[in-house]
């Protein structure tokens, strides 16, 4: 019983080093075996309000630690402002740059040239170059969706736009500005920027509902397209069957309403549901599963405050119709990009939801059970990175970037 002990401290001790950087390689490294709780939340900071929770688990979550021996290692340093990243066929990236540019990134570090063809975007605030996507049959039609900021006479907007990579892989073509989420505003933040292709072919998009007091409202409209998750086809038409077809004053490309900042998309591998991720104020992040059709809150229920303090609108969580986030966190921890890990070489980690962290400068691992969170882990923390987007790659590895300009590989050693 005492080497047992022992054995099982040791396993403890070593699974809580952090990575250690150097130019080359960031290690993260646990003992082996299967995940387990240590009861307490990693979260260690007083929350913003003493706001409660619509049920046990919705926050705060008991922590787990990976026990499968892995690593994080830097692929390279060379990125400038990445915001989006999706796995090519071949198993090399293709990475949208802030500023407008794409770059192709092998695995081995190896970066392009700058892609051209790409429509001129506002790099203004939290504009620029933001989400893409594959289309499914990229390697018969080699076509590409993206998502970007957009400067319109009457001010800025979300836009989507598709075009074909070349054979040279040297620029778009063909590129075609599908779809416009208005009304425009002369504000440079709150885009939303993800892009995702369902099964049946068509695009879900995201938007944000512009930041200020003045737009904010517009979550709730259904007359805008500001504040939504957005079903379209790949020529930016409404797609068939969304909720609010042949509605009069409503909008036919939208799915659901009442978010904020979406910059957060992905289909549970089992389910196929649509998950999201939004920004809260100050404290209140969400995860969602988004339904066609319903009312996600904003800015009428939320578990944040106004930045300065205030409460935002009445400072209620919950009313009748309006859904509650399968997880918030409080203090934030601003969610980005995410993705749910599936077939990859971390057996414990096969269906965990992965979400690169901001303001917070991690990896999130949400363990999900039944649609409920019911552990949480953070990686890579000693990095201190921004981290915006997370994908997993075509070796099963998880592939990372950073606002600082990496490229991070998370791998089974």
């Amino acid at each position: 019983m005492k080497k047992e002990t022992l054995t099982i401290l040791a396993a403890i001790l070593l699974g809580l080093s952090s990575c250690k950087n150097n130019s080359n390689k960031a290690p993260e490294t646990t003992a082996d075996g299967d995940s387990i709780s240590t009861a307490a939340s990693v979260e260690t900071e007083k929350p913003n309000t003493d706001y409660k929770p619509a049920f046990d688990g919705q926050t705060r979550i008991a922590a787990v630690k990976t026990q499968t021996a892995f690593e994080g290692t830097i692929v390279t340093n060379d990125l400038k402002k990445p915001w989006g990243i999706a796995s090519l066929p071949d198993g090399r990236l293709l990475i949208t740059e802030k500023e407008g540019t794409m770059r192709i990134a092998a695995t081995t570090g190896t970066l392009s040239e700058p892609i051209t063809g790409i429509p001129k975007v506002n790099p203004d605030g939290q504009g620029g170059l933001l989400g893409l996507t594959i289309d499914p049959d990229f390697a018969t039609n080699r076509m590409i969706y993206w998502v970007f900021s957009d400067k319109r006479p009457d001010g800025n907007l979300t836009a989507v736009a598709k075009g074909k990579l070349s054979a040279d892989e040297k620029k778009i073509e063909g590129t075609t500005v599908i779809y416009r989420a208005t009304p425009a505003y002369d504000g440079d933040k709150h885009y939303g920027g993800r892009i995702l292709v369902d099964k049946s072919g068509n695009l879900f998009v995201s938007t944000g509902e512009r930041s200020d007091l003045e737009t904010r409202p517009q979550a709730q409209q259904l007359n805008s397209a500001l504040g939504k998750v957005l079903r379209i086809t790949k020529d930016g038409k409404p797609a068939d069957g969304n909720p609010f077809a042949g509605k009069s004053d409503n909008r036919p490309e939208i799915y659901s309403y009442g978010h904020r900042n979406v910059q957060g998309l992905a289909f549970h591998p089992v389910t196929g549901d649509l998950w999201e991720n939004e920004f809260g104020p100050r404290g209140g992040d969400e995860v969602n599963i988004i339904q066609a059709g319903k009312n996600y809150g904003w800015p009428i229920i939320t578990y944040g405050i106004e930045y300065k303090g205030p409460k935002v609108g009445a400072g209620i969580q919950q009313q009748q119709g309006l859904e509650q986030p399968v997880y918030y966190w409080d203090p934030v921890v601003s969610a980005s990009g995410m993705t749910f890990y599936s077939n990859g070489t971390i057996p414990e980690w096969e269906n965990n939801l992965f979400l690169a962290c901001l303001s917070a400068k991690h990896i999130d691992r949400l363990v999900i059970e039944n649609n409920k969170v019911v552990g949480e882990e953070r990686l890579l923390a000693s990095e201190n990175q921004r981290f915006r987007d997370i994908t997993q790659g075509k070796d099963g590895a998880l592939y990372a970037i950073t606002d600082e300009g990496r490229l991070y590989r998370i791998f089974k050693k």
